[in-house]
């Protein structure tokens, strides 16, 4: 039976709900505050990077797994495969991140996913870029890559229109009704349907704001690179790097099909709205860099071409949450840093869960927890 679906937000989790709801023969309209492309969205940025390594966090792993087959179909209806293979390289110095590699290492191996465990020595001598003196040890995959993350939500909200699914720009919803899967508009327009998918990122409090209790708005700023004269090219085929250690927190992309290099913080700010604190500042933007610099061989010689804010919406454990509001309506808010690489799983696990409410309404909750 098709239903008419609202689903409001239009990044990337809105984006792959909406995909897989139209694939399944439902009536789409997907609503956002901004265009779309937003470039407030925290979708829309040239890269995410695609893992196995999750540390403890034995279900995200599995779950990998799952989200680079439904990436795959996504590929095939958008005829290009937006996934760059890169390898990942994860490294630690301190006690907390050789935990975090060690218990990457268990989860990694009884999933039967290949990795080596590298010695400083190692490391020096396959990725001369990583300043190895700097890290007690390390783990490389290759498994791993970078998703094009503006490339994929651009392509993305055009496929939808082909597969009759309505996108609404600047169309800001400021009221929602759960129980009655209905959504008001800033016109005051009054939106009905058979089912409301709540998809809103770190706008999802002011939308509902019973979710505030859970979920909170965390505002963290990116760097772009400027690497060495002569090695853009080098890193470009370098794999991601991951460094664990919380005094650094740091995670480097690398430079693919023609994006910058890029660099940030995973340590969560849990702090910041929306809708202000959008412009870096350069002392923040210059903390981001420096921490890069640490694992980096020769790193005073990485200068800062740039820098942007980039908004999560976090739970205290990191995990997602994606549940039933009510009878015919459902909360998607699976970010926590890294929800991107599951999207188009996700979407295809709540397209299953609308057409059968029971079943989804038990399960989905778990997988979408990593367990």
């Amino acid at each position: 039976m098709s239903l008419r679906i609202t689903v409001v937000g239009a990044g990337i989790m809105g984006l792959c709900t909406a995909w897989a709801l139209a694939r399944r023969g439902h009536t789409v309209s997907v609503f956002d505050q901004g265009h779309v492309p937003n470039p407030f969205g925290s979708s829309v940025d040239q890269h995410r990077l695609f893992r196995h390594a999750y540390g403890n966090q034995a279900g995200y792993a599995r779950m990998a797994d799952t989200a680079l087959q439904a990436w795959e179909r996504l590929w095939t209806d958008l005829g290009e495969r937006l996934l760059v293979p890169s390898g990942t390289l994860c490294t630690a110095s301190a006690e907390g991140g050789r935990r975090w590699l060690a218990d990457s290492a268990a989860v990694l191996e009884s999933l039967g996913h290949p990795f080596r465990r590298l010695t400083p020595a190692e490391i020096a001598a396959e990725f001369p870029l990583v300043d190895a003196s700097a890290v007690a040890e390390g783990l490389h995959m290759t498994s791993g890559g970078v998703l094009l993350a503006g490339r994929i939500v651009e392509l993305l909200s055009h496929h939808l229109n082909a597969l009759g699914v309505t996108v609404h720009a600047r169309n800001p919803v400021t009221a929602i009704d759960a129980e009655r899967a209905t959504v008001t508009l800033a016109d005051r327009r009054e939106i009905g349907a058979d089912v409301l998918v709540v998809a809103a990122g770190a706008w999802v409090t002011k939308l509902l704001p019973e979710t505030a209790r859970r979920l909170v708005p965390s505002r963290q700023v990116v760097a772009y690179l400027t690497p060495p004269e002569g090695l853009r090219g080098v890193w470009a085929n370098a794999p991601m790097l991951i460094d664990a250690d919380s005094e650094s927190g740091v995670y480097v992309v690398p430079p693919v099909a023609g994006t910058t290099m890029k660099a940030g913080d995973h340590r969560f700010s849990r702090s910041g709205d929306p809708d202000a604190d959008r412009d870096p500042d350069p002392e923040e933007a210059r903390d981001v860099l420096d921490r890069a610099r640490r694992v980096l061989a020769d790193g005073h010689r990485y200068s800062l071409a740039n820098a942007a804010t980039c908004f999560y919406t976090v739970t205290a454990d990191e995990r997602f949450v994606v549940e039933p509001l009510s009878q015919r309506s459902w909360l998607m808010s699976p970010c926590s840093g890294h929800g991107f690489k599951f999207a188009a799983a996700l979407g295809e696990a709540l397209g299953a869960a609308v057409d059968d409410p029971e079943e989804g309404g038990k399960t989905l909750p778990l997988w979408a927890g990593g367990y």
